[in-house]
């Protein structure tokens, strides 16, 4: 069952309830660490049909929820309480086992497990043990819910006078910690070059001209150096970065003159982190003349980027600033495009409701957005170079772009090349999911609940986006919502959730073994007609 999460608190009536019948959900909410009964939890119960109806309890000294009276159906069953991370039964990521009522399985001696949520805190420390003040901390974490390994942003914090950090609840998984900041003692006088009087001695300490590099725990200033971090429901880490000066390196950049009553182009550096995101830094920019920049910032490879001035483009070169007093090159950046795409919706004469486009690169970041005008048209502005894939959907229904064309000529699969600097028109046919792929997974000749489920599509790695996933339910039945019309595979995997179940290498040994199915255009329910037998990981 896929989750979407109702927003009903505690101490509120629900807008409906549950109809009258003769079933009864009931079990008892425990703490996964020490096994015993959770008093004073919270315990929801919502149809899954209508997630309007909705009723919950608070559990006694002996964790114990009873929800009798209800009708046959599928209900989300969902615990929380003070100091855990909440959760539904048998979640894994935003998918859940559902309770089957009426389907002739035990629902009445369930066993909801909450995990204690975990707290990491740390403090940034100076080269001389004193703590730092305003770093700027952030917290990275290992995500498969895109079917492939990421490591991704996850929340920040800004050191205080102690130079201490907290994130805070945090749930299991692998984690990164990073910090930037800059010495409070730091001082950059401006170089000979920007001044011109190479016989004026300095009256500032060099040795204070310096910079921090951005660090990783354990202490690594290199981003593939970083060291995992572990974490448990309910650990309490606490974790030290040690960052440590470098002589700031001031180079020049001399950008083209703007013209009357337009301004500076102020340039900016951006580095690279995990997966080949980019993470803006400050370093400290002084307009040594008029359309001269000197830079300071610390050795390294960073992505410089000049905004967008006097009708061209933005521009974007990747640097080293490796010595002192070396002028950048920005001739050598490359121009961003711009595109302007025209939506043909194929079987619908009315607007889909808030549809809106998206550009995904090669590390499944989206880079540009945009919603569909009345006219059917989207435009991505500043868009750099790259390869990039197409993304539809709207407010009602999940859609996939089925062909495209580029400046006329058709372009194959949903991927396609930007270059530097050129006004781009695409043509795209859009095609809706209207079907609804209903089956059931089983173990031994038996339904199973809490497989995860997946539904392939033919050239995988090219369709990434009509990709469906679930869970099996407590009677091992499954659905696939708004599948998009074309050839699929199901398959379901035994604890197969840090799979990277998008990667053809990764999910072909259990596609072999899968039953395969076609969705029509003009199918709106499937039912399968065998049960899909559960794969061992």
């Amino acid at each position: 069952m896929l989750l979407a999460w109702p927003a009903v608190l505690v101490g509120q009536t629900p807008v409906q309830q549950l109809r009258v019948g003769h079933f009864r959900i009931a079990g008892t909410i425990v703490s996964v660490h020490e096994g015993h009964p959770l008093s004073r939890a919270w315990v929801s119960l919502r149809d899954v049909k209508n997630a309007q109806n909705q009723i919950f309890m608070i559990t006694g000294d002996d964790g114990r929820f009873e929800f009798p009276n209800l009708p046959p159906g599928k209900y989300s069953l969902t615990g929380a309480k003070r100091g855990y991370i909440s959760a539904a039964y048998d979640q894994h990521e935003q998918f859940s086992t559902a309770i089957v009522t009426g389907a002739g399985v035990d629902t009445e001696n369930l066993t909801l497990r909450l995990v204690r949520t975990a707290v990491l805190t740390g403090h940034v420390f100076d080269e001389s043990g004193e703590p730092v003040r305003a770093a700027n901390v952030t917290l990275w974490r290992d995500d498969h819910s895109a079917g492939i390994s990421r490591t991704v942003s996850y929340r920040s914090d800004i050191s205080d006078d102690l130079g201490s950090f907290e994130f805070a609840p945090l749930d299991a998984g692998t984690y990164f910690v990073s910090a930037v900041a800059k010495p409070w003692y730091a001082v950059h006088p401006p170089s000979v070059r920007q001044t011109g009087a190479a016989d004026v001695p300095t009256a500032v300490d060099r040795s204070l001209d310096v910079v921090y590099l951005p660090t990783y725990y354990s202490g690594a200033t290199e981003v593939e150096d970083a060291s995992p971090i572990l974490i448990r429901g309910g650990d309490r880490l606490d974790l030290d970065l040690h960052l440590a000066p470098v002589p700031a390196l001031h180079v020049i950049l001399r950008t083209p003159p703007p013209q009357a009553g337009q301004g500076f182009q102020m340039p900016a550096l951006f580095k690279r982190d995990f997966e080949g995101s980019q993470e803006g830094i400050q370093p400290e920019v002084q307009m040594a003349a008029p359309s001269v920049f000197e830079i300071t910032a610390a050795p390294g490879k960073y992505e410089l980027r000049l905004p967008r001035q006097d009708g061209e483009p933005s521009q974007s070169s990747e640097i080293e600033i490796s010595q002192d007093n070396e002028e950048l090159d920005a001739s050598t950046g490359q121009a961003a495009s711009t595109i302007t795409a025209k939506v043909e919706v194929i079987g619908e004469t009315a607007l889909p409701p808030q549809m809106a486009f998206a550009l995904r690169n090669a590390q499944h970041r989206v880079v540009a957005w945009g919603a569909m005008s009345p006219a059917r048209e989207v435009t991505f502005g500043e868009v750099a170079p790259g390869r990039y894939e197409v993304l539809a959907g709207a407010a009602s229904r999940a859609y996939s772009v089925v062909s495209m064309t580029l400046n006329g000529s058709p372009v194959s699969g949903h991927s396609f090349t930007v270059p530097t600097g050129t006004a781009l028109s695409l043509s795209l046919r859009v095609v809706g999911g209207a079907a609804d792929v209903n089956g059931l997974a089983q173990r031994a000749g038996k339904g199973a609940a809490g497989a995860m489920i997946v539904l392939v599509p033919r050239n995988p790695e090219a369709n990434r986006e009509l990709f469906r996933r679930d869970q099996s339910d407590l009677d091992g039945t499954f659905t696939f919502r708004s599948v998009i019309p074309g050839p699929y595979t199901v398959i379901a995997i035994e604890n197969g959730w840090d799979l990277d179940w998008s990667k053809p290498a990764a999910i072909s040994r259990y596609a072999a073994h899968g039953q395969k199915i076609v969705v029509g255009g003009s199918q709106s329910a499937i039912q399968l007609p065998n049960p899909i037998e559960i794969q061992s990981k």
